[in-house]
Order: structure tokens, then sequence, then C-alpha cells
């Protein structure tokens, strides 16, 4: 064979090496951001804020990501979805949920699971913020409470009950911070009991209840049917406060981070689309529908478009306390908003005050995926935080919050009850 055709032959073969080589290089680069399961299963509760991950099934968001097996299932309380996520989806129960965002904490921590054990969780994304509501059983409506709670002291009594869903949940921490700032001890002054969502407005109904922190719609439910009245939406405590998020068992995501990615991108395009006003009348009638809450669009639509009929007399139209899933950074889960309500446990008790929260935060909080997922979900980068942190936030009795520092804003309170390790 001559030189000029070995050399011939050798240059070819090193070409189709190339070639090979470039080829697996493009498959694996495919390869690396496709999915690599097409099922996830996602619980919710029956409250307007799942209506991202509902969206999202509805309008094949997660099929368009490369997920077409994804399962959006009813849960029946928060306790519910905690027991479903610690069996997780390959045992049967969930691989993640719309969640309260303290939950995914206390889960990590083992502070509410069963013989303490911890089950890692992350955030993912922020579902919402605003949209929940203090109401007041109809016969304190003489009293005129609003978001400054100081005349329920005249008529609460160590044995009114106080509702909330779930213990050291966002619920638990607005009724507790509003009951707090007007004097009122949550722990010595009244009984604070848990009752699911779904269930609020027919325990207010037999008359158990005197007070109740929940989400949409079960409050304008409430006000419809005339058996008690809205003294606050929690936008009143704090403007754009942070609110459910989505959550995901943590060795669902190190297991499957595009997928996790994937998830996260068909959320937020869920999320954009429900924040559009032309959207809401058609949002509403769809969680409405008996497959998801089974509740009167009635009930659900006038608070999502921010008309809010407090059932005392008050009505506000157009109010900028609505619900929001994307807009002013809705769906960024800042870090700092985190660390906030870790603060608010520590304060009523329900993690040491030891809590390495900072470390925590980094373990739990995915924000870096969340850029990543809204990459890929087409959201421009002026569209997203510049920072982790929105700063200082302020609360409506002149409290202040710097994630900066903790300790001081936890010093400023009066109203506590500190636990040990």
């Amino acid at each position: 064979m001559s030189l000029t055709r070995r050399n011939a032959i050798a240059a070819t073969a090193a070409l189709l090496a190339v070639a090979r080589a470039a080829t697996q290089r493009g498959a694996f680069a495919q390869a690396s951001t496709k999915p690599e399961v097409t099922k996830a299963t996602l619980g919710y509760i029956a409250l307007t804020d799942a209506a991202p991950l509902i969206i999202a099934r509805e309008k094949g968001l997660f099929a368009k990501h490369g997920l077409p097996d994804v399962e959006v299932s009813k849960q029946a309380s928060w306790g519910a979805t905690r027991d479903n996520l610690v069996l997780g989806g390959e045992r049967g129960g969930i691989d993640g949920a719309h969640i309260l965002t303290p939950l995914p904490y206390l889960m990590t921590t083992g502070r509410v699971t069963q013989n303490s054990q911890p089950v890692p969780m992350v955030i993912l994304a922020r579902l919402n913020t605003n949209g929940q509501a203090l109401s007041v059983a109809e016969k304190h409506k003489p009293l005129k409470p609003t978001v400054d709670a100081a005349a329920l002291r005249k008529s609460l009594t160590p044995e009114s009950k106080i509702a909330m869903t779930f213990r050291g949940g966002t619920h638990d921490l607005w009724i507790r911070y509003w009951l707090a700032a007007a004097g009122i001890d949550p722990d010595k002054d009244v009984q604070t009991i848990v009752v699911p969502p779904p269930q609020m407005v027919a325990n207010m109904k037999v008359g158990t209840m005197d007070a109740f922190c929940v989400g949409e719609p079960w409050n304008d439910q409430l006000v419809n049917q005339k058996i008690g009245f809205t003294a606050a939406v929690t936008g009143e405590l704090w403007r754009d406060h942070p609110e459910k998020s989505l959550g995901m068992r943590g060795d669902w995501v190190e297991k499957h981070p595009n997928a996790a990615r994937a998830l996260t991108a068909a959320v937020i395009e869920a999320q954009r689309w429900c924040d559009e006003a032309a959207n809401k009348a058609e949002m509403c009638a769809i969680i409405g529908k008996r497959a998801w809450f089974n509740v009167p669009v009635a009930d659900i639509l006038q608070r999502s478009l921010g008309n809010i009929d407090y059932g005392d007399g008050r009505k506000v139209e157009g109010s900028p306390l609505l619900m929001k899933f994307w807009r002013d950074h809705a769906s960024y889960p800042f870090p700092s908003h985190d660390l906030w309500f870790l603060t608010e446990d520590i304060r009523w008790g329900v993690l040491p005050e030891a809590t390495d929260t900072r470390a925590l935060v980094t373990q739990v909080n995915r924000q870096a995926l969340w850029r990543e997922a809204a990459e890929m979900a087409g959201v421009k980068p002026a569209e997203t935080p510049s920072g982790t942190s929105r700063g200082r936030e302020a609360f409506f009795d002149g409290k202040v919050f710097d994630p900066e520092n903790p300790a001081a804003y936890l010093a400023s309170l009066s109203i506590k009850k500190l636990a040990g390790a």
C-alpha cells in the first residue's frame, strides 16, 4: 500500500473518529438536559395558591417539559401531605407538594416527623405571595377587629379556639403574629388548634371556633355564607409576604436533577399564566372543578382579582394585596424569607434557639436551580432578582426583620416562647 493511500486512509479514519466523538458529545449534551424520569407525584391542598400545579397539569406544561406523567394528587391536610412525603412516591406516597414554606425545614430537621427522623426536603420555587386572611366569627363583629386585633381582648378567653392549619406553618405564624402584636399571647390567652383548610368554614359554622387563618377560597366562602368576616388579609401584616412553596423530597431531586429543573420550569410557566389578569376567570373555573376543589367559582374569583369584601361593611376593589404568582418576583424563593420563617419558628418554640438557620437555608433552598429553570422557561434575566434578598422587611406594627441580623428582630418581640435543643 502506498504511503499516500495509507495517509488517506488514516486521515479518513481520523475524521470519522472526530465525527463520532462530536456525535457522542452532541448526544450527551442532549441527554444531559433530558428529564431522567417522566413522572412525579405532587400533592396539593384545596387552596387557591395550588393553582400553578393544577394549571401546569391541565395546560400540558409538565408534558411540554418532558414530564407527561406528572400526577397532582389532593391531600386531606398538611399532616397527610407530610406523611405522604415521608413515604415518597416509590412507596405509594408523593415526591413533592404545594406546601407551607416552613414544612420542608421542619421535616428536614425531623421536628414534625415520626420518631423525629429527618426527611431531607428541598424548596424549588415559591408558589405565591399574599392571599391568606384572618377570619373571625360573626359574634365578634361588633368589636370591629381589623389588622389591629386589640379589640378582641375584650371577648377572647383561655377557652377561645383559634384555628390554623399546621403547627409552625405559615397560617400558624400569621395568626400568632397578629394576636401577639395586639398583646394577646397565643399560648396563654387562647387555645390554638389545627384544622385542615377545607374544614375551616364547616367548623366555624357549628360555632366551635372564634377565629382562623387560612388561604383562599375559604375566607371568602365564610363571608359569602355570612358565618363570619375577614378582619385582615395577610398582606396587611406584611406586604407581599412569601407563602406556599414547591417542595420536593431531597433524594428525588438529587437522583433526578434534570427532572427537577424541568418540573420547576413547568410550574414557572404556569405561574406566569396564572398572574395574567385575562386568565383569572379561566384559572378559577379550572381549579373550582369537582376534580380539584369542588368549590363555586364565585368563592374563588373575586379575591383572585383583588376585590375584597371583608364581610363587615368594608369593600376594596383592585387591592394590591391580592395573591401573586409571578409578578414582583413572587416565584423566586428568596433565602432571606426562609430565614424569617425559621426565626419565627424559633420564636414560638417549634425550633430550638440553637438552630443554625443559615446552614439550614443553604441545605433546603435551591434558588440556583430555580434560576436555571427560569431560563428553561424562557424568562429573561431582567425578570429575575439580582440578589438573594429583598433586604429589610417591614411589618404593620413597626417591627423590621433585617436578614443580616435575625437576632435583633427576635429580641424586639415581647411575646415569644423560646425552646432549648
